[in-house]
Formats: C-alpha cells, structure tokens, sequence
C-alpha cells in the first residue's frame, strides 16, 4: 500500500508575533490546529521576534505592524537583512497607505486586517508559504486610491509628529536641532504633499494613510 500523500509533507512552521497576549493566544491556537501547519513559535515585540525567527527558522512569519520596542517594519527588514527569503505576513488595523507601503518596500510577503484575521488567517499562511502574496482587497484599494501621490520624508514624519504632540515650530526647531525657518519650510511641504488646510487636517490626513500612528 502506497503512504499517503500527506504524511509525507512537513507542515508549515509558524511564528507569531504581536503584543495582545490573547490574540496572540487565538492565532496560535487556530494555527497549531491545522494538519498542515505547526506552531513554531511565539514573540511579544519586534525584538523578540528578531531573536525568535533566528531561533526556530519558521517558514511563514505573521507579525503585527505596531508593536512596542521595535515596530513590525523595523523587526520584517532587520529579519529580511538576516533571512532574505523570509515571508513574513504582517498584521494591522489601519488600512493606511504608508504604512503598507513601507512595509511592502520592505519586503512583506502579505498583509492580514485584524478585523478579518479570522476568516483569512489560514489562506494566508497557505498561498504565501507556495510563494504567493496576500493582500486583502481592502488593502489593495488603499494603495491604487494613492498611488503616485508624494510620500512623507522621515523628517517630515518626524516634524508633522511633533506638531501632532501640540508643540511650536519652536518648540520642534528645539527638539529636533533644526532652525525654525527649517521647520516652517517643512511645514509648507507637507501641507502641499498631503492636501491639507493647516496642521490639524494634516495630523488627520496623516493618520488616516498610516504615516504617523496614535
């Protein structure tokens, strides 16, 4: 009699990183019941999963996006700078253009909205573990509804957070070691790349695509 076919497979090994312990908990739990999955590993931050994915070498990665000690998309490139063939499939709850589009550029091989992680956990694992990406339709829409539009430097990101915190140009020009004019010139620029009226609307616009996060 021949075996069959499926004993005969290793199953996807997984690790899975995000902060909330009990999200954590589910996934882990939802994964390590599949007979062709295995759970090969848990991390709490974008440090621990720097550290766990060297350690347990999974073929599938799913990581949240925003995370203390270091952010999803620190964690996928200094992962991706060790392990180029890494396929790590991030997790958020922001449909946010700039935040995909940092993490695509850094290599994610898919996408999961938490609010749907439920219904598309498995299939994800799947079509990215057989080379495939996964990108939520929502998601894809996001980046087509933007695409070609300006981005946000890093120190425009940097200025527009400061803003955000309720200080000056001032108070920026302090805090960053810039002049004030430098600040104000900043300003302008994001002001025109976003389409905003003033400040206020640019902090809002800027959260809404992901460049700046709460």
């Amino acid at each position: 009699m021949f075996e069959s076919a499926c004993t005969t497979i290793s199953p996807i090994r997984v690790l899975v990183v995000d902060d909330h312990p009990m999200l954590r908990a589910g996934l882990a739990e939802t994964i390590a019941a599949q007979p062709d999955m295995r759970l090969a590993g848990e991390a709490a931050d974008g440090r621990e999963a720097v550290s766990a994915f060297a350690a347990c070498r999974p073929d599938v990665t799913i990581m949240d996006i925003a995370m203390p000690e270091m952010c999803g998309v620190t964690a996928l490139r200094a992962i991706r700078n060790d392990f180029s063939h890494a396929r790590i499939v991030m997790l958020t709850t922001y449909k946010g253009d700039a935040q995909i589009r940092r993490a695509l550029q850094a290599g994610a091989s898919g996408f999961l909205l938490k609010s749907s992680v439920r219904k598309e956990l498995l299939d994800a694992i799947r079509a990215v573990h057989a080379g495939l990406r996964h990108v939520p339709s929502d998601i894809a829409m996001e980046l087509a509804q933007h695409m070609g539009e300006p981005v946000l430097s890093d120190r425009e990101t940097e200025v527009l957070r400061c803003a955000a915190a309720g200080n000056s140009n001032k108070r920026i020009a302090q805090q960053l070691a810039i002049a004030e004019e430098t600040v104000k010139a900043h300003m302008r620029t994001i002001l025109s790349k976003l389409g905003a009226n003033d400040r206020t609307h640019a902090v809002t616009l800027a959260l809404q695509r992901g460049f700046l996060s709460l």
